[in-house]
Parts: structure tokens; sequence; C-alpha cells
């Protein structure tokens, strides 16, 4: 049997495009792919699920869910994986080093003997905040960053993060996973020193085409969070360069930003239109509502045989041109055989593609 080796590759925060290269080329080979709630599902292989290949296990965790699974399970099925002799791709949100509990995984994988790689990914503190316009330095506002988790409340007798002190460091503070917690933070934030009317923002399914931004201050931002509604996944971002989002906003101003599209397109024609729509800013879904079947070729293909009875030959679609051509030389001809033939092809896209 071969040797399995596990590699925790991080998905980026959600936009399919801010997966690293490297990322993407061994989601493509993996034996199995073991995924969070929050890597999006997009860059799962497509087919996976109808030909079982590559294998897919979902492990995503949700705070306080009794039916998540758990990090031991976890650590137990990427270890039975790889030691079957399997290329298992753990494909976490964001970076698996930053928040995503991937260094358990990488020791529970060495006392188990099993090789592994750690592949980084793009952390959704960096890439929430860009793409809601608010960069997290800024010469002159903020020469520091600091990340730290929301989810030890400050209300709590003892906690690892000194609340007291992060209010003194300056530059900006980013928190992970503190919408629920963020009313305690701010207040401890502001007991500390730092001044209640702080510019801040949160972020709700950052770099997603549902991203949801609000902005008020340190003192006010749990407040508006409730009265919007927003809920987990959220980037909090507090310091002097959220002021900056007015002038660099750009994400949330692309002209089909918040729309969602379905196109019934068939699946093999949807790409191109999917993806221009994508970069306008809409969120895509593709429900094919046709398909696109050969017919018995044999009047295409006597058709050909008898070109020079033809003064004309009109094209409708981009798979007309690639189902004649593949029966024109199927029938040993080549574009001579149209020399005398007129040509006119109906639509932009039919004309490139011939």
């Amino acid at each position: 049997m071969k040797q399995g080796i596990v590699f925790l590759v991080g998905a980026g925060p959600g936009d399919v495009g801010l997966i690293t290269v490297r990322g993407r080329h061994l989601v493509d080979t993996a034996d199995a792919i073991v995924y969070d709630a929050l890597a999006n599902r997009d860059l799962l292989p497509p087919d996976a699920k109808d030909t079982g290949l590559p294998e897919l296990y979902f492990v995503g965790k949700r705070g306080g869910d009794a039916r998540s699974v758990t990090q031991d399970e976890i650590n137990a099925l990427i270890v039975k994986l790889a030691r079957e002799g399997k290329r298992v791709v753990r494909l976490k949100g964001g970076d698996p080093l930053v928040f995503g509990r991937g260094s358990e995984e990488a020791q529970a994988l060495n006392d188990a003997l099993v090789p592994f790689e750690i592949v980084p990914g793009v952390t959704a503190g960096i890439a929430a905040p860009a793409y809601a316009g608010i960069p997290v330095t800024h010469r002159g506002l903020a020469t520091s960053v600091t990340f730290v988790t929301g989810h030890e409340d400050p209300a709590k007798a003892s906690t690892q993060t000194d609340w007291s002190s992060l209010a003194k460091v300056g530059g900006t503070i980013v928190i992970y996973m503190g919408v629920n917690t963020l009313s305690s933070i701010s207040s401890a934030l502001i007991d500390g020193g730092m001044a209640a009317e702080t510019p801040a923002a949160a972020i709700q399914w950052g770099t997603h085409p549902r991203q949801r931004t609000v902005v008020a201050t340190l003192a006010t931002l749990a407040g508006r969070i409730a009265d919007d509604g927003l809920t987990a996944p959220v980037i909090t971002v507090i310091g002097w360069s959220v002021v900056l989002r007015d002038e660099t906003k750009w994400f949330e101003a692309r002209p089909l930003f918040g729309r969602q599209i379905v196109v019934t397109r068939a699946s093999q024609q949807a790409a191109v239109l999917s993806d221009r729509l994508r970069d306008l800013g809409a969120e895509v879904l593709e429900m094919p509502a046709m398909r696109i079947e050969r017919l018995d070729p044999t009047p295409l293909r006597a058709a050909i045989l008898a070109l020079e009875e033809y003064e004309g030959l009109v094209f409708t679609s981009q798979n007309a041109v690639s189902i004649f051509w593949e029966q024109l030389l199927s029938s040993a001809k080549d574009m001579r055989a149209l020399s005398e033939v007129k040509i006119c092809a109906i639509g932009p896209a039919t004309a490139a593609m011939l």
C-alpha cells in the first residue's frame, strides 16, 4: 500500500479566487477532501458527489451545536484516511494556523507518524476588511495590527486575552468570532482606555457576494450589529483606518453587488456568462433549464458530402459550429470544402467560434 499524506490547506476567506495555486492543485488531485463549514463548497471538484471521487467529508463545526463534529473526531478521520494510503486535503477556511486549529491537527498527525504539509491561506482578518475597503494598516493612522479571537468573553473570571493592555497598544484590532461577545469586548477596551468614539466596523460573510458591512464606533457597534441582524461569520475591525472606507470601498460598489442572478443556460455554456456576472458583483446560481444532446448525425453527414449543391451555410449557435466542424473532419474534408459556400453566423459568439 502506498503511503498516505495529509495536506492542511487554507481555502481562503470565501471568494474562490483567493485560494492559492498550490491549494487549488492539491484539491484537484486529492483522493479525499475533509472540509469545513467556512470553506467555499464551490472549491470542491464539481463531479465528486456523483462519482465519489474524490471522497468528500464535511466536518463543519457550529458553536453550541451538539451535532457538530468534534476536533478529536476530525483528527481521527484524517489519520485514518492517510493510513489507507490516500492523499488527503484538510480544507480549512482562511488560513489553517490562524484561529483554525490547524496546529492541533498537525500535532495529531505527528503523533500518529503520518506525513503532512501545511499550505497557508489568505486569512479573513485581512481579506474581509480589504473587500470592505478598510486597510488594516495605513501610514499615519495604523502602524500595527493585532489579531485576536473573540471567543473569550471578557466578563468571565478568567481569560487569556488582556483587553486592558490591548486598549493601549494602538493600531488596528481585528477580532475573529466575536459577534456574540462584542458588547463585553467593547466595554473592556473602553475601560482599558480606548476612546469610545474609535471607528469600528463589522463585516459579515467577507469576500462573498452576500457580504454586509456595518460601520459605527467602538461604543455603538454592538448595537448596530444587533439592529442590522448580523450573525456569524463576522470579522470586527477597530481602529482609525476604518475611516478610509469611504474612499477605498470597491467590492460593494460594483454594479450588480447584492443581486442574486439565476443562470439557466446549459451547463456547458454557463461558465462564461456566470463569470461575467460575478465580475460585476452578482451572486450567481447556475440552474440549467436545458441540456444539449446530439441528434442523429446522418442527415448532416449527407449534407456535408453534397456541399457543392449548397450556396449558403448558416450557423445559429456555437454548438452548431462545433458539431459541423467535427462531422466535416470525420468525412475526410476540411475548410477547402467550403470555398464556394457563403457562410453566415447568428450572433457575435457564433461568429467568434468560427
